[in-house]
């Protein structure tokens, strides 16, 4: 991409903007896939529970069955991996709460155990990119479990409890391979190949071209990242060989937009929305190549763990500090429910201080309307426990089904349902919910984002400069395998595919990296050279492909259209 990145000196009036922070965007494509699935893991422990009279038992088994909100966009065979480590992870940080809470109810330790527990969750799953919800739902249930009473012989029960909701929701997560069970790979390759024919539409020169290339590129990635998580061997393995091959036209889309026909991808993104066959790209021989570099590539190791957490440092002191900071205040001011004070701040943090402000207005917004909301629908709940159920729900629905509009929105219905739930153990005064509700929602944002400008990353500016160098030597790997008369085979598709990976995170770290404050200069022009001549050698790779005189397509060998 050829833009620039920010200059590093704006004010920080100017990035603290609330233009766009509230626009509605499209919903998610699959935006009712969390949301059926949120109801349909949660709606039987609850009733369950309910027959037995026993409603004050839901915050366990809701710890369990929150986890079926992750994992909707990776493959099944990694879904069921990812699942299983969420479902342990969530009942990790609960016996960790329920231990504590057991031990002392000395509400200054509990706080900082609930602050220090919200720093390990939001590293994990940022490091190990979990995907939405991240770490707010492991946070909320945790802190939550802080602040109920609990002795030491009952945590083996509540336990046992979320572990049988946990489970239920990973076979919950797992249901729709029984009728789909490629769908998450051909959405990930139809999303690709929608937004390399997008940038085709420009033709590389027309307005928008840089937004819609780097679109592209971060889809072309994501299809990638989905389609190597497949099994190399076996009936799934021939699926997957043949949506690599239109990820492939995707990334020669890319590289070559004016050479490309737009619709024809469209076409064939549209066919892979059913459960028909894979389109053919008419030039299956021709690919040999690209896929040699796809196995190239699935034999690269991935960064350690610990390597991912290292950058990271900077959120988790902010996560860590602010959420403490924020139950203290909630503390001094007596209020009875700290924790609400300290997710709330969990919340805010994104990957820099221009996103965690978004954030903050966006979470003040939809808990303030959700206080509202509240107020609205609390007659309702009140005359029953199974209207109290029913309305919990519907809500959990609707948070779901809106969030991928924005966050706000999602907060509407989050908010009355979390406020709900409190009330599963027996009635509170709406009126003193509502108060504590806004007073801590307005402490946790205030003071979560204090902290976040206070604790500053001054690494993002080393990590820019460490993004370029991976690109620079990305390029020129793949330069001289240019340089050469006949690079072995599927050596220079590697090569390619590793050059775009380094500039999509290039263009990802320099974003990131622009929206933070006090940080040394970012090294603009070298960004900026770095993308242009790594694209141009991303063109150039593309066109000696093309012209190699052993690719038979039924076309002229120059025609580099997909």
């Amino acid at each position: 991409m050829s833009s620039a990145t920010p200059t590093p000196g704006a004010s920080p009036a100017r990035r603290l903007s609330l233009a766009g922070v509230l626009r509605l965007r499209r919903p998610s494509e699959i935006w009712f896939k969390p949301a059926l699935s949120s109801v349909a893991a949660v709606a039987p422990p609850n009733l369950l529970l309910l027959a037995f009279g026993r409603l004050d038992l839901a915050m366990y088994t809701m710890a369990g069955s929150l986890c079926a909100l992750y994992a909707h966009n990776r493959p099944y065979a990694a879904r069921a991996r990812t699942l299983a480590w969420v479902v342990l992870g969530m009942l990790g940080g609960v016996a960790v709460a329920l231990v504590t809470a057991s031990l002392t109810r000395d509400a200054v330790v509990l706080v900082t155990v609930g602050a220090l527990l919200a720093a390990v969750q939001k590293v994990l799953c940022d490091a190990s990119r979990v995907g939405p919800p991240g770490n707010v739902i492991p946070t909320f249930i945790s802190s939550a479990a802080l602040f109920a009473p609990q002795t030491l012989a009952q945590v083996p029960g509540h336990l046992a409890l979320a572990a049988a909701a946990g489970v239920w929701a990973w076979l919950v997560g797992m249901a729709p391979a029984l009728v789909r069970p490629h769908g998450p790979e051909r959405r990930a390759t139809a999303q690709a190949l929608n937004a390399a024919a997008a940038y085709a539409a420009t033709r590389g020169t027309a307005d928008g071209h840089a937004s819609a290339r780097a679109a592209g590129y971060a889809a072309v990635q994501a299809a990638w990242q989905t389609l190597l998580s497949l099994p190399a061997t076996g009936t799934r393995a021939t699926t997957r060989h043949a949506l690599e091959r239109l990820v492939v036209r995707a990334e020669v889309a890319l590289a070559a937009p004016a050479d490309t026909d737009p619709e024809r991808l469209r076409a064939w993104a549209h066919a892979l929305r059913g459960g028909g066959r894979i389109p053919r790209t008419g030039d299956a021989p021709a690919d040999t190549d690209e896929l040699l570099g796809v196995d190239a590539e699935l034999a690269a190791r991935p960064a350690p763990l610990w390597r991912r957490l290292g950058p990271l440092t900077p959120i988790a002191v902010r996560t860590a500090l602010g959420c403490a900071l924020a139950g203290y205040a909630s503390l001094a001011l007596g209020i009875g429910r700290p924790y609400w004070a300290l997710v709330t701040a969990a919340a805010l943090y994104q990957a820099n201080i221009t996103l965690t402000w978004s954030r903050a207005v966006q979470r003040v917004v939809g808990n303030l309307a959700g206080v509202l909301l509240f107020a609205a629908i609390a007659p309702l709940a009140h005359l029953g426990q199974a209207l109290l159920v029913l309305c919990c729900l519907a809500l959990n629905f609707g948070a779901e089904a809106l969030i991928t509009r924005n966050y706000w929105l999602g907060s509407v219905c989050v908010t009355p349902m979390a406020l709900l739930v409190t009330e599963f153990a027996g009635y509170q005064a709406p009126g003193d919910l509502m108060t504590e509700r806004a007073v801590d929602t307005l402490v946790g944002a205030l003071v979560g984002f204090l902290a976040a400008v206070v604790v500053t990353n001054r690494r993002a500016g080393n990590r820019v400069e460490q993004a370029v160098t991976a690109a620079d030597r990305a390029r020129e790997r793949a330069a001289r395998l240019l340089a050469e008369p006949a690079p072995g085979p599927g050596a220079l598709e590697a090569a390619r595919r590793s050059l775009a990976a380094a500039l999509t995170d290039l263009r990802a770290t320099a974003d990131g990296a622009a929206g933070e404050w006090w940080g040394r200069a970012l090294p603009q022009e070298r960004v900026v050279l770095a993308e242009q001549s790594g694209h141009r050698t991303l063109a150039e790779a593309v066109r000696r492909q093309a012209a190699r005189p052993d690719r038979d397509t039924g076309t002229r060998t120059e025609d580099v259209r997909p």
